[in-house]
């Protein structure tokens, strides 16, 4: 993967696409401080190792998913190496049969592709229709990493500001649960 080894303060705009120039209008908004990097398509977690070193943090991993009928959504952020299974996150949040969510609804509902899901997509969802579920393993980081809604680019950004800034600002008050490291 083609990186631009370079750690950048803040926003770009130039040659952007207009979801994510709002992502950094948001977090500008918000008095975050987030620093950049820049790179080719990066929509797995191993494509993102190289860019977590220059960034400096790890990426999240960012599911977006649905129950069976597809009335319920969910973004579900955890530590990038965390093995993900369904059964050990449905019955924390009491919906069984979960399932990854379609290209059209994580469109539809959070302005974004597969494989540029992140936080900051839950601006585009005023309404509230995806539940926000955090991994608690994620609290004790000192740094949250994520795409800004498009797969080219990822910041690094504090995870105080995230909790104390941006969970706020974007109206999800999230979930809390416990993914186990080990998977039988």
């Amino acid at each position: 993967m083609q990186i631009d080894k370079t750690l950048y303060r803040g926003r770009a705009d130039e040659g952007r696409l207009e979801k994510e120039r709002r992502c950094y209008d948001l977090l500008d908004s918000l008095g975050v401080e987030y620093f950049r990097v820049d790179h080719e398509h990066a929509d797995t977690i191993e494509a993102c190792r190289e860019v977590e070193s220059l960034l400096g943090c790890t990426i999240c991993k960012n599911l977006f998913l649905t129950n069976r009928r597809q009335t319920d959504f969910y973004l579900l952020i955890m530590p990038g190496g965390k093995p993900f299974k369904t059964r050990y996150l449905s019955a924390q949040i009491g919906s069984s049969r979960l399932s990854f969510g379609g290209a059209e609804d994580m469109e539809r509902l959070l302005g974004v592709t597969p494989g540029s899901v992140s936080l900051l997509g839950l601006m585009n969802d005023p309404g509230g229709a995806v539940r926000l579920l955090v991994d608690r393993d994620l609290l004790g980081e000192e740094s949250f990493g994520c795409h800004p809604c498009i797969n080219t680019s990822s910041l690094r950004m504090s995870m105080a500001d995230v909790r104390g800034k941006l969970l706020p600002a974007l109206r999800h008050d999230p979930t809390y649960v416990n993914l186990p490291w080990e998977i039988e």
